[in-house]
């Protein structure tokens, strides 16, 4: 059995896989916040988790996905406001307690590999290649090439949410101006649709169904700007598919006929768009699925994806 554990800035999520790569038991608890308080998330999930297996630690590999600036190599943290971390020696610390080996992924690379697992057991092959579009409060991309995880020479390979696509909109919060996250997030539309929804992306759809006009243009613009992140990541990498997660995902069916939908208009004005067909490229990954909780078991236990860059 392999233990994947998401770390989330408010919740946790396990999920074990056995032998055969099917899932097994899932569980959620709160994150608490600072260095001791994540180490003791972790180290409660775990004990929940063998309570769940039977009371006896039978877990071959652990991996954790977390929010931040990820070593994978020596399993440190840096830099996860949303958790209270500035470092934190997370891997080691956890293997010391727990006596088994504790691998440590950015979140969104871990949900790039859960994604992936995803699509081998919908379609019963292996795509070679595919990148998962988180879109969440912000926007980050993982990229799984050739079944191995692609990190890149610092850690920053999928951050396509600070490209900048037009230096005259918005201020950035990473310093830059116009940056594709300021279009296409969760913060994009706060900004742009201010909400006391508790959802405010499903009353902006909502609405836009209904006819609301300023609805309507806040809508197309966060369409076109996840549709921008779609070519760019076929252009970029040529991944077979791109898998859009994170809480945004949760729109369904409307984002994925949205963004398809803007997608299929650029190929009617571009016979080389139209040759890539990035509509037919695009999934919404389900709702429900565990992808960075599953993306850190596998990279806990694959050797590939452990050293991969």
């Amino acid at each position: 059995m392999r233990l994947g554990i998401d770390i989330g800035g408010t919740k946790t999520a396990a999920v074990a896989i056995g032998a055969d790569g099917e899932l097994s038991d899932q569980i959620r608890m709160p994150t608490g916040f600072g260095a001791e308080a994540v180490v003791a998330t972790a180290l409660r999930t775990v004990e929940r988790m063998t309570e769940l297996a039977g009371g006896t630690s039978s877990f071959t590999s652990i991996g954790i996905g977390i929010p931040g600036a990820v070593d994978s190599a020596t399993g440190r943290v840096e830099h996860a406001v949303n958790l209270g971390l500035e470092g934190l020696d997370l891997g080691p610390r956890l293997a010391d307690r727990l006596g088994v080996d504790v691998r440590v992924e950015n979140d969104v690379k871990a949900a790039a590999v859960g994604a992936h697992h995803l699509l081998g057991i919908a379609d019963g092959i292996r795509a070679t290649s595919m990148a998962y579009l988180n879109l969440g409060t912000g926007l980050a991309a993982g990229v799984v090439l050739d079944g191995r995880l692609l990190r890149g020479g610092h850690g920053v390979a999928g951050e396509i949410g600070h490209i900048p696509i037009d230096p005259a909109r918005v201020l950035c919060g990473c310093g830059q101006r116009g940056c594709l996250e300021t279009v296409a997030s969760g913060l994009a539309i706060a900004r742009t649709w201010p909400s006391n929804s508790e959802h405010p992306a499903r009353e902006l759809f909502d609405a836009a169904e209904a006819g609301d006009a300023r609805a309507i243009a806040v809508r197309e613009q966060f369409l076109a700007g996840v549709a921008a992140a779609v070519r760019l990541l076929v252009l970029t990498v040529d991944v077979d598919a791109v898998v859009i997660g994170g809480g945004l995902a949760a729109l369904g069916g409307p984002l994925l006929v949205g963004t398809r939908r803007i997608l299929n208009r650029w190929a009617a004005e571009s016979a080389f768009l139209a040759s890539i067909d990035l509509a037919n490229r695009v999934q919404v990954i389900p709702p429900g699925f565990p992808a960075a909780a599953v993306g850190a078991a596998l990279v806990g236990e694959d050797p590939w994806l452990k050293s991969s860059s």
